[in-house]
């Protein structure tokens, strides 16, 4: 019985090991922040954002995956619908570097190796780490020292992927990040001149661009290349 066991446990490392297909590619676009600076769009990309992915596609409906994401932020009362904003008259830039891991469940099947499954919809959930920077004291009046500070986020976020040609593919993705920080503005309570919004309220940040990636490895079990 345990040499059966063993057997099958084998067969199936065998067959998934088989079934690998990796992808590697870049991604560019646009970022923006959501907070208590500036207009309140969820989707408003003013900013430059990209980075690299990696991916392993387990089987047709889901891929495991990295990212590396570089990603300025900035936002301005000038820009505010919010007429106490509008008056207010704050403004901020700053800058993200982001790891992320985390899962694409497809719509529908996706194999580039079959032409009928060369395209999906997806969803997307993932764990992030961002660095960033904060202010940490005042040192004369609008003079700020800064530091730098690593967080985490929970990302979600939606995506569509098609076939380009051989075995490229391109991607449209929106991702939204949900910080457990109210800081991306450099809003502190510590320092007067930066206390501002409302405290329990975080921060969030978007990014949503177009990726493209190349996709290598043996080809899977389940599927006939051509």
């Amino acid at each position: 019985m345990k040499k059966l066991v063993l057997f099958i446990t084998f067969t199936c490392v065998t067959i998934i090991s088989k079934a690998q297909i990796y992808e590697v590619g870049v991604f560019a676009g646009g970022s923006n922040y959501i907070g208590d600076v500036g207009p309140e769009y969820y989707i408003n990309p003013n900013n430059f954002m990209g980075g690299l992915i990696y991916k392993w596609n387990m089987n047709p409906r889901i891929s495991f995956r990295g990212t590396f994401t570089y990603a300025k932020i900035s936002s301005d009362d000038i820009d505010a619908t919010n007429r106490a904003r509008y008056y207010r008259g704050i403004g901020f830039n700053n800058s993200i570097k982001e790891l992320a891991v985390g899962i694409e469940f497809n719509y529908f099947e996706y194999n580039l190796d079959d032409y009928r499954k060369t395209y999906t919809p997806y969803l997307l959930l993932e764990i992030a780490a961002f660095n960033y920077n904060v202010a940490t004291s005042e040192n004369a009046p609008k003079q700020y020292q800064y530091s730098s500070k690593t967080s985490f986020a929970i990302p979600f976020g939606i995506g569509y992927k098609t076939k380009l040609f051989r075995s490229f593919a391109m991607a449209l993705e929106l991702r939204a990040r949900y910080t457990f920080e109210d800081d991306l503005d450099y809003n502190n309570n510590e320092i007067n001149s930066l206390t501002f919004g409302n405290p329990n309220s975080n921060d969030w940040y978007i990014l949503s661009g177009i990726s493209f990636t190349y996709t290598f490895g043996r080809p899977p079990c389940y599927a006939t290349p051509f």
